[in-house]
C-alpha cells in the first residue's frame, strides 16, 4: 500500500515539491557559508518525493544551533516551500482521492519550515 501512495503522491505533488527543495538546496551549496542549509533541503527533498513508510522525530541532541539555523532557514528558504506545501494540499483537497495526499502535505509544512533538529527515520 505504501509503494501505490507514493507513486500516486509522485505523480501528483511529490516530483514539484522535490524540484523546490533542490533548486532551494542549490542555491544553499553555491553560497557555500549556506552548505548545512542545503543538506537539509536535499533530505526533505528526498523524503518529500517518497514520504509514505517515514516520519519525522526530533533528534534529542539538537540544542541551540538548531535553533539559531530554522530562523535563518525561514528567512532564506522555508517560508516559501512551506506556501509550496499549503498550496498544493489546497489543490489536492478538491478531490476526494487528493484528500489523504493533502494531508500529507499540511504533516509536511513544520519540516519544511523548522528542518534542523530533525531526523527522518522509517516507520516500523
Amino acid at each position: 500500500m505504501r509503494t501505490l501512495l507514493n507513486i500516486i503522491w509522485l505523480v501528483l505533488s511529490g516530483f514539484w515539491l522535490f524540484l523546490g527543495y533542490a533548486i532551494a538546496a542549490l542555491v544553499m551549496f553555491i553560497l557555500i557559508v549556506t552548505i548545512p542549509w542545503g543538506i537539509a533541503a536535499w533530505r526533505i527533498g528526498v523524503y518529500s518525493l517518497w514520504p509514505f513508510g517515514k516520519t519525522v522525530v526530533d533528534k534529542p541532541n539538537a540544542g541551540v544551533w538548531s535553533v539559531l539555523g530554522n530562523i535563518i532557514w525561514v528567512i532564506l528558504a522555508g517560508w516559501w516551500l512551506a506556501i509550496a506545501h499549503v498550496t498544493s494540499a489546497i489543490a489536492l483537497a478538491i478531490t476526494i482521492i487528493g484528500i489523504p495526499f493533502a494531508w500529507a502535505n499540511l504533516k509536511m509544512v513544520p519540516v519544511a519550515l523548522l528542518p534542523l533538529g530533525k531526523d527522518i527515520v522509517d516507520k516500523p
